[in-house]
């Protein structure tokens, strides 16, 4: 039986990769000690797009994987899991 997706809100819809990813720039966010406001701002996102990439909501493009790389002071391999 497929399963139905296209009427899943974005939170519903959450991949394992998706999931790591968002865990990954949180884990790099605290150790820096930075709030999700700050990183937002370095990176040039609103907030409610950080908290929803580090809750895997996102199907992030790398454009943005790169803002967050930069404003994180990482290389974007940091941020993938393994």
């Amino acid at each position: 039986m497929k399963r139905k997706t296209a009427n899943l809100k974005p939170k519903d819809r959450k991949t394992s990769l998706q999931k790591s990813f968002g865990s990954f720039v949180r884990a790099r966010r605290t150790q820096l000690g930075l709030s999700q406001e700050e990183l937002a701002q370095k990176a040039d996102m609103h907030f409610t797009y950080v908290s929803s990439t580090e809750r895997g909501e996102r199907n992030i493009s790398l454009v943005n994987i790169a803002k967050l790389a930069n404003a994180l002071e990482c290389s974007m391999k940091d941020l993938m899991p393994k």
